[in-house]
C-alpha cells in the first residue's frame, strides 16, 4: 500500500485533476503534491482530512488500502448516456450459468438472421440461501438488445429508457477473469464515489457487462 499511489489514483479519477488544481484546492504548492505522490513526504493531518473531503474517502482508504486495481487492462473510464433500448432475456441458475445463458441468447438471435447480436449480461440475484450455500449455484441473465424493426415472438420484450451509466472498458477480460472483472467493478465504485455519482437500482438495469473478447462494464448512476 502507498499513500502516494492512492492519492495519484484518486486525483486521476476526478476528471483527470492536475497536481496544480489539487494544490490550489489545498493551498499548497504543486511540488508538495508531487512529493506526496512520490511518497517523499506525507501531509499534515488537516491536509489529509481535506483530501478525504475532496475525494469522498476515508483516512484508511488514503493510507492503508491499495486502492488502484486498474492495471493495464482498463481504459476509457467514463460517464455515458446509454440510449433507450428493447431487449429479451434468458436466465440460467446452475453452478456455471453464464455460458448456457449466452449460448441460448445467441442461438435465439441467429434464428432471426442476426449473426452478430449486441448481447449484455448480469448476475441474477434472486437465489435462495440453499441454492447458494448448499448447491453452490448462482444465476446469470443474458440479454439480446433488439435491433430496430425486429420484434420476436415468444419471450417477453422489455424496454428501458435512456439512462446515465458509469462505464469502463476491459481488454482481454477472460485472461484472468476472477481478478480483472472484480477489479473493474472496484475501480468503477471508486470513480463513482470520488465524483459524487449515486448508484441507481430502480426502473433500469442496475449494472451489466457487454459480451465478447473485450468488455465494457456499466453501472447505472445519477
Amino acid at each position: 500500500m502507498s499513500f502516494g499511489k492512492n492519492l495519484q489514483y484518486l486525483r486521476q479519477l476526478s476528471a483527470g485533476m492536475t497536481q496544480e488544481a489539487l494544490a490550489e484546492k489545498l493551498n499548497v504548492s504543486r511540488q508538495t503534491i508531487s512529493k506526496w505522490e512520490m511518497d517523499a513526504a506525507n501531509p499534515e493531518m488537516d491536509k489529509a482530512l481535506e483530501l478525504c473531503k475532496i475525494f469522498n474517502c476515508s483516512l484508511d482508504n488514503l493510507f492503508r488500502d491499495e486502492m488502484d486495481q486498474r492495471g493495464s487492462a482498463y481504459t476509457n473510464l467514463r460517464v455515458e448516456e446509454v440510449p433507450g433500448f428493447r431487449y429479451v432475456v434468458h436466465t440460467v441458475i446452475s453452478t456455471e450459468p453464464e455460458s448456457d445463458a449466452l449460448e441460448r441468447i445467441y442461438k435465439y438471435a441467429k434464428e432471426y438472421g442476426i449473426e452478430n447480436p449486441k448481447v449484455i449480461g448480469w448476475d441474477f440475484p434472486r437465489l435462495s440461501a440453499e441454492q447458494i450455500n448448499v448447491f453452490k449455484m448462482h444465476g446469470y441473465t443474458a440479454a439480446w438488445i433488439l435491433p430496430d424493426g425486429i420484434t420476436p415472438d415468444g419471450p417477453e420484450i422489455r424496454e428501458q429508457a435512456g439512462h446515465r451509466y458509469a462505464a469502463i472498458h476491459i481488454e482481454r477480460p477472460f485472461d484472468n477473469p476472477f481478478s480483472t472483472i472484480p477489479g473493474a467493478y472496484h475501480t468503477l465504485g471508486d470513480y463513482m464515489r470520488t465524483n459524487g455519482l449515486i448508484h441507481v437500482e430502480n426502473e433500469v438495469i442496475p449494472c451489466f457487462e457487454t459480451d465478447g473478447e473485450s468488455m465494457d462494464i456499466y453501472i447505472a448512476c445519477k
